[in-house]
């Protein structure tokens, strides 16, 4: 066994920006050599039989457009109660990409989506081009009614809440774009497999919330039983199971709540203390520790019961599953065990020894290698499910308790000390070699001082990869670290609340069959739209029309009264470079200038909303407000203005967005 060697991180200033805005893995370069390209081939969308199983509104017939041998099927799905597409109706985007010459489905792919107001009567594929290129490369009034490419972060807080932050255009006011409230705080969430739905298990109350991830609201209160606590979703998505804790006499187990009914489906005695569930591949049998019984229940899931109890070393503590062995792993906090467990046979098959105090064990990407974090003794150990044995060890100081991976790196959180350290995935599992290793600070505070624990991770990897969302308690604070950086590169406020745990809901396109791509969104506005999708490779470029009906329900908000014109010579400029941003206000009826205001206020955001200045602009002549601005890294900037004065708050939808380039790298290139 070998222990860690402490190095320094470089603070390489890459900056990947567009993984957030741009078609998830692009950089900025490769989104204007791909926009600037002549389309060619059959461009105009034209009808199509309605795919199996998705029905389509009246109002909202499926199409498909056809580009450089690609055809893409686009159809809709809505949730609400007219035959027709209304204004307020939380509608699934679908997207379904195939190969004309062969009818296989492009698969793997990172398309891109948004829907806007249709400008003219005709879609060309010039226009729908320009359109695209308008929400990526920052043209004015360029923000698109419907961003289909959007992510949020989540906070389970302290007390009986669950903040959801929108890191980017959640910038009226505040980024805080809800509060939801929950009977009784939380102790563990868990997201229904298409993200549709969050499940908060909070036992005081002794239910389990279930939260619509598009309206956000409460949908309903589950009841389960004394003292839900932790949530495990089986693979297939059928069953949520939930722990709940010992009665009177003596007795807990686990809940299944069966999905499509949002109901409990069996209710399953397992044994005393807490409880940890972890799943075989094929969600035919799940395992279940006992705590204060020493034992692994063994659950046939088809039968929703119990079939056997398999004794374990003292006090399991956490669970996982192997993916690459195909066996189950129980940790046993005071006699420094793993026990190994075949769920299929329903027996125990090794045990391995490790330091006593361990508290959580994870397995990284691939599933051969567990990290097994132990906070007692300073360390974590590494274990080799091909081998089944110990084959390194990190001292990692102030108590590693919590383990988070992206593809590339381990995220390991201690108890008491401020910094998250980081191990390279492609330096473990090596017998005999030292592991290297680079840390971080994760705030002011150590992550794990937490007046109430909870179940929920403190750490998770953020869209686009390579990057990691930590959310500090005490701090009142969750911080975005992207790999290769000395510091986080900023920080998302969660507005006086302390965030127990932190969550990803991601709304972009995702692939949800071989092919076939989907989100789901609320439609805002009443009109004519278009819904413009992009294709990095195979380079496809497409816009549908999508109708939307007034709802005669939804009250009507006044129209805009000021129109903002962005008097800019460019849209780009180089890091450092001041640059002077000036902006007309005038009446959007009348034309006339809105002068002499003193409190026009402009906002810059560096997407994904990592880091924003505000400043008070100055008059000028004529009705225009300007400010100095140098941005401070590469990136795209979104820039924002107010004025109370006029009613104009920074949550209107006239923004400027801009493009700034490290110039002595881009003079190399």
């Amino acid at each position: 066994m070998t222990m860690l060697v402490k190095t320094k991180s470089s603070r390489g200033w890459v900056r990947d920006v567009f993984t957030m805005r741009c078609v998830k893995a692009m950089t900025p370069a490769l989104c204007g050599l791909l926009l600037g390209t002549a389309m060619t081939a059959q461009q105009t969308p034209v009808p199509l039989a309605s795919p199996a199983n998705f029905g389509s509104a009246s109002n909202a017939a499926p199409q498909r457009g056809v580009q450089e041998g690609i055809a893409v099927d686009f159809a809709i799905r809505s949730s609400g109660k007219s035959a027709k597409i209304q204004e307020g109706d939380d509608v699934t985007f679908r997207f379904t990409v195939t190969d004309t010459s062969t009818g296989t489905p492009v698969t793997g792919a990172r398309p891109a989506a948004w829907m806007d107001v249709q400008r003219s009567k005709q879609t060309s594929s010039n226009g729908c081009a320009e359109k695209i290129k308008e929400f990526l490369s920052g043209s004015v009034l360029s923000r698109p009614e419907l961003d289909l490419n959007a992510f949020y972060v989540l906070a389970l807080n302290q007390d009986a809440t669950v903040s959801v932050i929108d890191p980017l255009f959640g910038y009226a006011d505040s980024k805080l774009l809800a509060m939801v409230g929950l009977k009784s705080p939380g102790m563990d969430w868990m997201l229904s497999e298409d993200e549709s739905r969050l499940f908060v298990s909070m036992p005081s109350a002794g239910q389990v919330a279930v939260i619509d991830t598009v309206s956000w609201k409460v949908l309903s209160n589950i009841d389960v039983g004394l003292n839900p606590t932790r949530l495990a979703m089986q693979p297939d998505g059928h069953y949520l199971w939930v722990s709940y804790g010992s009665d009177e006499h003596g007795v807990g187990g686990v809940a299944a709540i069966a999905i499509p009914e949002m109901k409990v489906a069996a209710r399953i005695p397992t044994g005393r203390g807490s409880h940890e569930i972890a799943f075989s591949s094929d969600s035919r049998v799940a395992v279940v520790t006992n705590h204060d019984e020493n034992t692994a229940s063994i659950i046939d899931v088809w039968k929703l019961a119990k079939t056997s109890d398999i004794a374990v070393g003292k006090h399991p503590k956490s669970i996982a599953y192997s993916s690459k062995s195909k066996l189950v792993y129980v940790a046993n906090e005071d006699d420094g065990s793993i026990d190994v467990i075949d769920p299929a046979q329903a027996k125990s098959v090794a045990r391995v020894a490790v330091d006593s105090g361990v508290a959580s064990i994870r397995f990284a990407p691939g599933g051969q290698l567990a990290f097994i974090a132990n906070p007692k003794a300073n360390k974590v150990q590494i274990l080799d499910a091909a081998t089944n044995r110990i084959v390194q060890t990190a001292n990692i100081p102030n108590g590693p308790y919590e383990i988070a991976f992206t593809e590339t790196l381990a995220y390991i959180a201690t108890r008491s000390g401020e910094s998250v350290q980081m191990i390279p995935l492609n330096q473990v599992g090596h017998n005999g070699e030292q592991i290297p290793a680079a840390d971080f600070p994760g705030g002011q505070n150590p992550i794990g001082k937490i007046a109430m624990a909870s179940l929920g991770s403190a750490i998770v990897e953020a869209p686009g990869g390579s990057a990691v969302l930590v959310a500090n308690s005490n701090d009142k604070t969750i911080y975005y670290y992207k790999e290769g950086m000395a510091a986080p590169m900023g920080n998302f406020s969660n507005y006086g609340q302390e965030p127990r745990a932190v969550l990803v809901v991601d709304r972009s396109l995702r692939e949800h069959g071989a092919g076939v791509y989907e989100t789901t969104a609320r439609v805002r506005n009443a009109g004519l739209h278009e819904v413009a999708f992009l294709l990095d490779s195979p380079r496809v470029v497409q816009c549908f029309q999508l109708p939307v009906d007034v709802n005669p329900a939804i009250a009507h908000a006044s129209v805009q009264t000021t129109k903002i014109q962005a008097l800019l010579e460019s849209h780009t400029m180089d890091v450092g470079e001041k640059t002077r941003l000036r902006f007309r206000l005038t009446d959007a009826t009348s034309g006339e200038a809105r002068i002499g205001l003193k409190d026009v206020r402009v906002l810059t955001v560096l997407a994904p909303g990592i880091w924003q200045h505000r400043y008070v602009a100055s008059p000028a002549a004529d009705g225009i407000y300007e400010i100095d601005f140098s941005a401070p890294e590469r990136g795209v900037y979104y820039v924002y203005l107010e004025s109370a004065t006029l009613g104009l708050s920074f949550g209107n939808p006239q923004y400027v967005v801009l493009e700034a380039h490290e110039a002595a790298k881009e003079a190399q290139k």
